[in-house]
C-alpha cells in the first residue's frame, strides 16, 4: 500500500531461526531437548556418523557430512537461520579433497585449508568464520541453554580431601598446559602428580587408559586421583567447551578415581541431577572450580 512502511526483512539482524550443528555425545541432545521444551524447536544438522536424527524428537532434522560445507551453508540461509549453535563431538576431520563447495565459499578456500592443517581450536574458529561471513551469528551453547553451565563449589555429598585437592591442582595445571598447545582439555593426577593427559582419543579414551594402568598395577593403590577438565586458555566459548555427564562418572569410577573437577561457568554438566546422583552413589566428588582454583 502506498505510503506504508515496507515489511522488515528477515535476516541476521533479527535473530532468526536457531540451527544446531549436532555432533556426537549427549550435549546436542540436551540442547535440542531444552530448546524444544522452550517452544523454540531448532533446525538440526545431524552430522553423519556422529549423531542420529532419532535422538532429536520434536525438531526438524537433516543429515550433513563434515565435508558438506557448501550445501550446509546454503540450507541454513534458505531456512532463514540467524543463529547457529555448534554442539557435540566430531571425531573425523574433513578432507579438503572431499569438501563440497559453493561459489561464494570458494573465497574461503585458503582459510579453510589452513585451518585443516592446524589443531581443533583453530579449525573451529575457521568454521565459525565461514558461518559468520554468510550472515549467521554463531552463539555459545550457554547463550541459548544457560542451565547447563557448571556451578561453583562442591556439588556432591562427598567432599574432596586435602590430598584430593592436591590432585585437582596438579591435574588442572597439566590440563591448562596441554590446552595452550591445543592438544586437549583434560588431565588426571594421582598422588599429587599428573599421570595421564587427554589426546586425540578424548576423555573417554583418557579414562580407559587410566583404568588399564590401574589394572596393570602401574598406579599406586586401588583408588584415588582426580580428573580435571579445563577450558583451553585461548578457547572460543562458542564451540567445544568441556563437558561431563553420567558416562563420565561411570568411567571415572571404573578408573578408580576419587572425583572430577571442571571449570565453573565455562563447562557443562549434562543431565545434571542424574550425573550428581551417580557420583553420590559411587562416593565420588564433583567440583566446579572458581577461576582462582583452576588457575
Amino acid at each position: 500500500m502506498a505510503g506504508s512502511d515496507p515489511a522488515p526483512r528477515a535476516g541476521p539482524a533479527q535473530e532468526g531461526r536457531i540451527a544446531v550443528i549436532a555432533g556426537g555425545g549427549a550435549l546436542p541432545v540436551s540442547v535440542v531437548r531444552t530448546l524444544v521444551a522452550k517452544g523454540q524447536p531448532p533446525l538440526v544438522a545431524v552430522v553423519s556418523g556422529e549423531a542420529s536424527a532419532a535422538d532429536f524428537a520434536g525438531a526438524e532434522c537433516f543429515p550433513v557430512s563434515v565435508e558438506d560445507v557448501g550445501p550446509l551453508v546454503a540450507r541454513l540461509r534458505a531456512e532463514g537461520v540467524g543463529r547457529v549453535v555448534m554442539a557435540g563431538n566430531i571425531e573425523r576431520r574433513p578432507r579438503l579433497s572431499r569438501i563440497r563447495w559453493s561459489l561464494p565459499l570458494l573465497f574461503s578456500l585458503p582459510r579453510i585449508a589452513a585451518g585443516l592443517m592446524r589443531g581443533d581450536d583453530a579449525l573451529l574458529r575457521t568454521v565459525i568464520g565461514v558461518f559468520e561471513a554468510n550472515g549467521m551469528r554463531v552463539v555459545a551453547v550457554d547463550e541459548v541453554v544457560p542451565d547447563l553451565l557448571t556451578p561453583e563449589g562442591v556439588l556432591t555429598r562427598t567432599k574432596p580431601s586435602a590430598a584430593d585437592r592436591r590432585d585437582v591442582e596438579a591435574a588442572a595445571a597439566a590440563a591448562r598446559a596441554i590446552g595452550r598447545l591445543d592438544i586437549g582439555q583434560a588431565a588426571i593426577a594421582v598422588g599429587g602428580r599428573a599421570i595421564a593427559l587427554e589426546g586425540i582419543e578424548g576423555t573417554d579414551g583418557l579414562l580407559a587408559r587410566t583404568a588399564a594402568m590401574r589394572g596393570h598395577g602401574r598406579l599406586a593403590g586401588k583408588s584415588g586421583g582426580a580428573l580435571v577438565k579445563c577450558c583451553k586458555p585461548q578457547q572460543d566459548r562458542r564451540a567445544d567447551l568441556p563437558a561431563i555427564g553420567p558416562d563420565t562418572v561411570a568411567a571415572a569410577r571404573a578408573a578408580g578415581l576419587a572425583g572430577i573437577a571442571l571449570d565453573a561457568g565455562r563447562s557443562f554438566i549434562l543431565d545434571f541431577e542424574r550425573t550428581v546422583a551417580l557420583a553420590d552413589e559411587a562416593g565420588l566428588f564433583v567440583v566446579g572450580l572458581t577461576p582462582e582454583e583452576g588457575a
